[in-house]
């Protein structure tokens, strides 16, 4: 952890979701080459880790093995990014096939720490599937990313480190993600008790702002000397009326709030220290 730069900021891209088509948003990165395309892009731009979730030849999202397991080998062939796969897939995923995201061999993956509505959706994520997830990133040496959507989620990372120690590498990353209808808002208040309830052993946390509130939700999080997680996953527009083109926009963006923060953006390598003791 010595060798970070004390001003150092993690941006992590989230170039496609699961819940934006691709026909209704063209420019969405729904291909292998397209999102290999974007990643790139991104990580010149100032990104240090990609966040996935993977689309299907008709464009609809999957878990499928063979493309998870094609996508990561893909993108660590083109970039030096930290790959994180999302564990949560789309709201209609079943369980089962939520933990065999891992069998990718994903640097980090997503973990949610319980469920939450997800606008007219529930996004579910009952304890012990949780408890489950959290053992086998555990056993094949996976650094979780804990999403936590709502102050209960902050609770209940207290009371999974309680149970079943510290994850693989040592640290603890926690991402905020605010502005979902159903959970916290994305606000600066919010933010400020949902990092004040945080635990000790968190080492290092980013906030997302779903929509319209990604902006504030960027400011309040490096203010308060946190990272940054963008990407048209979470936005489709730069400001009312101008869509995003392309998620490198939505990272230089965030490099730009970061200069003026007096943060500068983590690479690939960099990231990795960060997440995790444990270096290859």
């Amino acid at each position: 952890m010595s060798d970070l730069p004390a001003d150092g900021l993690l941006i992590t891209v989230a170039p496609t979701g699961a819940e934006t088509s691709k026909e209704a948003c063209p420019q969405l990165p729904t291909t292998l080459e397209e999102l290999v395309a974007t990643a790139v892009e991104c990580e010149a731009a100032g990104a240090g880790m990609v966040h996935v979730h993977v689309r299907d030849a008709e464009h609809r999202p999957t878990l499928d093995p063979g493309r998870l397991r094609e996508t990561v080998v893909a993108l660590r062939e083109s970039t030096g990014l930290v790959v994180q796969l999302s564990t949560g897939g789309s709201v209609q995923d079943p369980l089962e096939d939520r933990l065999r995201v891992l069998d990718a061999g994903p640097d980090s993956c997503s973990l949610t720490m319980g469920t939450t509505n997800f606008g007219d959706d529930v996004f579910l994520n009952p304890w012990p599937f949780v408890c489950e997830l959290y053992q086998q990133t555990q056993q094949r040496e996976v650094v979780p990313e804990f999403e936590l959507f709502d102050l209960g989620h902050v609770h209940a990372l207290r009371r999974l480190l309680d149970q079943h120690g510290l994850p693989y590498g040592g640290r603890v990353h926690c991402d905020f993600v605010m502005g979902v209808p159903g959970g916290m808002p994305g606000t600066a208040a919010a933010l400020v008790a949902a990092v004040a309830l945080l635990p000790d052993e968190v080492t290092s946390w980013s906030a997302t702002g779903i929509g319209r509130s990604t902006l504030p939700v960027a400011l309040a999080a490096l203010s308060m000397g946190g990272h940054l997680r963008v990407g048209m996953e979470d936005v489709l527009t730069l400001a009312r009326g101008v869509p995003v083109e392309h998620n490198a926009q939505l990272v230089a963006r965030a490099v730009e709030l970061g200069r003026l923060s007096q943060r500068k953006p983590l690479s690939g390598q960099l990231a990795r220290q960060m997440l995790t003791t444990q270096q290859n």
